[in-house]
């Protein structure tokens, strides 16, 4: 065992993961990063998992709990914009707000554009011999495997929308949902406003701009999908993560996640903030 007493900031960091799990009956320690795969892992990508990595292994070196590492794809996120280093732009602007595992791989290589970079994502890693288990975001929601969360979110649905709501603007609280549902038609993934919720068969019911009419989604099994601060508690929930880190940028975003975790009868994973890789223009790298 390595001496508890190092000031190492892994170390650090590692100790007061093993506090937590003081008086807790979980027997394996959880570690989560994440990937947005509407583009190519880079330098950012990596360290974030370098940084885990290097808790993890003190972790290991302190304590006889063993540990696991989830790297997780959002690759349920509708794209927003075509990225500029693709071919086949055209096709891709067809597709433009549908999941990122829904939209063609410009590159035609792979089923989906996020099969593409996640599939990048994953060499990239093993390079390193980083030891990981991929999750992804639309495998979970479409197997059912965040469905026992989705629930938690619907039955919280009041208190979360109290959290969230101050922190919007005006003009964005009158539409704003935690739940987003995917267009049966379009498959386009939907910002819309939620005009009620049957507690009974669990659905939301909404208008739907595309098709110009009143409809109804399940919140269970994909045919929706959660805003991304209310998705990244709800996912801490379900996959009851321990340790999370996350650059400056979402240090509140982190803050309100954790406070709709708690909601949900969650317990947020302890959490490390780091400085961001900038690019020449001094921008975040994405």
């Amino acid at each position: 065992m390595q001496d508890i007493n190092s000031k190492l900031w892994p170390f650090i960091e590692a100790k007061k993961l093993l506090k937590r799990f003081e008086n807790s009956k979980k027997k394996i320690c959880i570690f989560q990063t994440g990937y947005g795969p509407s583009g190519l892992p880079h330098i950012g990508t990596f360290g974030e998992v370098l940084r885990t990595s290097m808790v993890i292994k003190a972790f290991s070196m302190i304590s006889d709990y063993p540990t696991k590492l989830f790297v997780f794809s959002d690759d349920m996120d509708g794209l927003r914009k075509v990225p500029q280093n693709i071919p086949n732009k055209e096709l891709i602007t067809k597709h433009l707000e549908q999941p990122l595992s829904s939209i063609p791989d410009p590159f035609e290589k792979f089923n989906s554009f996020s099969e593409y970079n996640n599939n990048k994502l994953i060499d990239f890693l093993k390079k390193f011999n980083f030891e990981f288990e991929f999750k992804s975001s639309t495998k979970h929601y479409k197997d059912g495997l965040f469905n026992s969360g989705l629930e938690a979110i619907f039955e919280n649905y009041d208190k979360i929308m109290n959290i969230i709501l101050p922190t919007l603007g005006k003009e964005r609280r009158e539409t704003y949902s935690p739940f987003l549902p995917i267009c049966k038609n379009s498959k386009k993934v939907l910002q819309v406003k939620i005009d009620n919720l049957n507690k009974k068969n669990k659905t939301i019911d909404y208008f739907n701009p595309i098709t110009n009419q009143k409809e109804s989604s399940s919140i269970f099994n994909g045919e929706c999908k959660l805003q991304w601060k209310v998705d990244w508690a709800m996912r801490w929930f379900a996959l009851n993560v321990d340790y999370e880190m996350n650059g400056k940028d979402l240090i509140e975003s982190f803050f309100l996640s954790s406070k709709i975790n708690r909601v949900i009868g969650g317990r947020p994973p302890n959490n490390f903030t780091y400085e961001l890789f900038l690019d020449e223009k001094g921008e975040k790298i994405s």
